[in-house]
């Protein structure tokens, strides 16, 4: 038979409440916890967690629910809903959209057949409209991260995509840039248009002329922001070129020293999202970086805070700036040339 929290509390000579408490995670005296544990590991004694679920009436699990668990930003933002799951005593569990062909509104059906108590929608794709009015409108404890596609009554978390490229603008504009040319995005990202006004309005703002042909769409790989860089150095007349993230940053780079240019010497170019890569290219780029673990804590905390007051909780989006970082891949107009 298997041992019960009554003979856990007997061996360790507590009560029955505050073996309660030690499962449960609240405070209890050192000396009684020490007991405790040493009571479990004797009795070999596991919790019943579906006798617990049918009193309290909680999984104590929330549900990650991801485009693609291969996409390498996931895994800051992963570590950022688990701290503040372990905080309140949940655990997380993960779906992955791209191994059952789902949509997402699917996965509410997980909240209600009682599987988890709230999701986490994490995507950096567009979003179908009516897929999240559906999940809108099934009033269930959830938190969209990235793109909306315009949905209001939503609570949801996403990078500044406008301000970080904005912030890019400024400086080059600020170290003597006028003539930017800008390395676009896909269009199924949701980032791409967001980051592209924040291009061509900042631009505006700052009086800075625009040629179209300074603007080049990518898949954001390597090879594209290669033969992106290839496409604009035959159009030429721009002393720096903005990538609006940074793989096709670094295949720019790529191309520019092969065709014997120097960088910043000769042009200067920024990434955006900070990759790991990104201080070890050579010169090392100047970016913006992207808050992925405030980012998975924010929406675990909305989230929360959704599950705990669902009646008076208001929707709302929530954007996190992105950081500045100066590296080495961009110069002053007014230095001198070293030769």
């Amino acid at each position: 038979m298997n041992p019960t929290i009554i003979d856990v509390a007997r061996l360790a000579n507590t009560s029955k409440s505050t073996v309660s408490r030690y499962l449960n995670g609240l405070p209890i005296k050192k000396e009684t916890e020490e007991a405790l544990k040493k009571a479990i590991k004797e009795l070999n004694y596991h919790r019943n967690e579906n006798a617990r679920r049918l009193v309290v009436s909680k999984t104590q699990t929330i549900g990650i629910v991801v485009d693609s668990i291969a996409n390498m930003f996931y895994s800051s933002i992963f570590k950022g809903i688990e701290e503040v799951a372990k905080e309140n005593g949940f655990n997380c569990v993960f779906y992955s959209m791209t191994s059952n062909k789902y949509t997402e509104s699917y996965f509410q059906n997980l909240v209600f057949e009682g599987h988890v108590d709230g999701i986490i929608l994490i995507s950096f794709v567009k979003r179908d409209i009516k897929d999240l009015l559906e999940i809108a409108n099934a009033g269930i404890p959830v938190v969209v991260f990235g793109d909306t596609a315009g949905v209001k009554d939503l609570v949801s978390v996403d990078v500044d995509n406008y301000f970080g490229i904005s912030e890019l603008v400024r400086y080059l504009n600020r170290i003597g840039h006028q003539k930017i040319a800008y390395i676009s995005g896909p269009a199924d990202a949701a980032a791409t248009q967001c980051r592209l006004a924040g291009y061509l309005e900042t631009m505006e703002q700052l009086g800075l002329a625009v040629n179209p042909e300074w603007v080049v769409p990518t898949n954001w790989s390597n090879e594209d922001g290669y033969n992106a860089m290839n496409h604009l150095l035959t159009i030429g007349d721009f002393t720096a070129v903005l990538a609006s993230n940074d793989e096709t940053a670094i295949g720019a780079l790529r191309a520019v020293q092969e065709r014997g240019y120097n960088v910043p010497t000769d042009l200067s170019i920024t990434g955006f999202d900070d990759i790991t890569l990104a201080s070890w290219t050579y010169p090392p780029l100047t970016t913006v970086k992207q808050p992925f673990l405030e980012m998975g804590k924010k929406a675990a905390y909305e989230l929360f805070k959704r599950m705990e007051n669902s009646e008076e909780y208001i929707s709302e989006r929530h954007l996190l700036k992105p950081e500045l970082i100066i590296r080495d891949s961009c110069r002053k107009i007014s230095d001198p040339v070293m030769k």
